[in-house]
């Protein structure tokens, strides 16, 4: 339908220009409305005039057939409802097929996270006597230490570091750019990494880079990269849990909140735009529940 990939691909330039959307967010919704494109060409729908709600219902219940989950379902339609939105703010169109369709309540959504001990275990794993293991080191203290995301964590440059004020200024999504602060654990590690391990990675390539973190051809390291670095830690500390990118960060800020962290503090720490993306951290574990019972009720014990 040409008439629709031509909005399409002036909403992607909004994205880009107006909304300083991250490349992430925009890969995510162009592929969003690309498949809504090709579900229009199979039930013939020939102009943006023609997309009414029946067509959006039917769309609707073909993701669920296809067996995507509610979260899933509420994203694409999320793509949706902005795409109509953009038209009908440059057309001054009417009613919006979106109107009128309610987004599914998504499934409860609990972050998985190591435990302390789980941590300590990884913290092991990572043998600080070589060049790899020093960098396997700083990368786990600095993610486990600042809660950054995988892709912020390759992204760091050498120049954001502030060893004197124990702070790094990270590029999160949207480009936007805040200041983390760290610890000693993670002062000492990444030291000795830079020091050492750091510039004899640089001998291994022709190539000058300003990234911290480097792979064992002295190139800079990708988020990948980092990805198979943990899974290879998770695999050496024999732990029987699985790892994903955003495990580390989920840590950091279960931890916080376990230990008595206010929320607004953890969503700045995050990067996170509204409050409703942390509250999802608001889980504590059955052991911290039962410890702030036992401390808490007057009538919990004698």
């Amino acid at each position: 339908m040409p008439e629709y990939e031509d909005w399409l691909r002036q909403y992607i330039e909004y994205l880009q220009i107006e909304k300083n959307a991250s490349p992430h967010t925009i890969h995510m919704y162009k592929n969003d409305l690309q498949e809504f494109a090709a579900f229009l060409e199979k039930e013939v729908v020939d102009g943006i005039d023609e997309i009414e709600m029946g067509v959006i219902r039917l769309y609707l219940s073909q993701l669920y057939d296809n067996g995507l989950s509610r979260r899933s379902v509420s994203r694409k339609l999320s793509s949706l409802r902005g795409f109509f939105r953009f038209i009908e703010r440059e057309e001054g169109v009417g009613k919006s097929p979106m109107m009128d369709v309610r987004l599914p309540k998504e499934d409860q959504y609990i972050p998985q996270f190591f435990y302390e001990e789980e941590m300590e275990e990884l913290f092991k794993a990572a043998d600080p006597s070589t060049p790899l293991g020093q960098r396997n080191l700083a990368i786990l203290e600095l993610l486990y230490g600042t809660g950054i995301r995988v892709s912020e964590c390759a992204d760091l440059e050498m120049e954001r570091i502030d060893f004197q004020l124990s702070t790094i200024l990270v590029t999160g999504k949207g480009r936007k750019e805040r200041y983390v602060p760290f610890g000693q654990y993670a002062q000492d590690a990444l030291k000795a990494y830079i020091e050492n391990g750091r510039s004899e990675l640089l001998t291994k390539s022709n190539e000058k880079t300003t990234k911290v973190f480097l792979n064992n051809r002295g190139k800079a390291i990708t988020p990948r990269g980092i990805r198979t670095i943990l899974d290879k830690l998770v695999k050496e500390a024999s732990l029987t849990v699985d790892i994903h990118p955003h495990k580390m960060r989920h840590s950091f800020a279960t931890h916080l909140l376990n230990e008595g962290a206010d929320l607004r503090s953890v969503q700045e720490l995050l990067g996170h735009e509204h409050l409703s993306s942390t509250q999802v951290y608001t889980h504590v574990s059955k052991d911290r529940l039962r410890d702030v019972y036992l401390n808490s009720h007057p009538r919990a014990k004698k």
